[in-house]
């Protein structure tokens, strides 16, 4: 998996500082592969408004680099520019018809929007070539439960996260979907598996927090609480679980009881 589809697959990429002025030094066409290195080492680390200008540059003298173009469409949308970053992956798409990738960072910056139908369209593009791409069924997963059908959002979850072991993430959403669906026994086993494989995953343990202080086992909801917010304070905004990780309503609503609770 490369480093595109790994930052959109999570949704979180961590945002890091790093300075590099660039010089005139690297208009030169003989210096473009370092020149297009120094961009994506950026683009890794999370430093989009540094990567953005070199990535420029990079075009200017490579405009037919389908690679360059859908890396800048992912600095664009880590800058809150979808617009732009669906103008970069389209043209990088006319420009290597067969690559996935700018259809899956496509489908990212379409869902950005809220455009439903033209992420899914995205993604079953890259489906139909490859039914077992995890990366696309898991951003189909997020698309069906933004529409509504968790019951379908859960079966591409868990087809994503069978297809990719070790996709936490994946597992998890299955999970929650599983809450979502009132199937409350087996989302709990799940979570509880998934904590015992990975100790430090707030996600998990948020989740089973909502959980457990739905079924009354208040005392352990708590306990994970504890954990989960000190791992990531993030799991307390309410909104940024709903738009951006994309939990669904039911789990959301029960942390929100669970908070208020322990509030008071």
């Amino acid at each position: 998996m490369n480093w595109r589809r790994q930052l959109i697959a999570w949704f979180l990429p961590v945002l890091l500082l790093a300075s590099w002025p660039p010089t005139a030094a690297w208009a030169a066409a003989d210096d473009l592969p370092t020149l297009f290195d120094r961009a994506l080492a950026l683009s890794r680390q999370g430093d989009p408004e540094q990567a953005l200008p070199i990535w420029d540059q990079v075009l200017d003298l490579a405009p037919r680099d389908a690679a360059a173009w859908s890396n800048r469409g992912n600095v664009r949308l880590m800058l809150g520019d979808p617009e732009g970053a669906i103008a970069d992956q389209t043209r990088s798409i006319e420009l290597a018809p067969d690559d996935a990738d700018p259809h899956l960072n496509r489908g990212t910056a379409e869902e950005a929007l809220q455009r439903w139908p033209e992420a899914a369209a995205d993604y079953d593009w890259i489906l139909n070539r490859d039914p077992s791409d995890a990366s696309a069924l898991y951003n189909l997963g997020n698309v069906r439960g933004s529409e509504g059908d968790w019951r379908e959002a859960q079966r591409l979850y868990r087809l994503a996260a069978d297809a990719r072991p070790g996709f936490a993430m994946a597992r998890s959403s299955d999970a929650l979907a599983l809450y979502q669906l009132e199937d409350l026994q087996e989302a709990e086993r799940q979570l509880r598996n998934l904590i015992r494989r990975y100790p430090l995953f707030a996600d998990a343990r948020a989740a089973l927090s909502a959980l457990l202080w739905r079924v009354g086992s208040r005392g352990e909801a708590e306990s994970h609480w504890a954990a989960a917010a000190g791992l990531d304070p993030s799991y307390r905004d309410a909104s940024w679980l709903a738009q951006v990780r994309r939990w669904p309503p039911g789990p959301i609503a029960d942390l929100e009881r669970f908070l208020a609770l322990e509030v008071a």
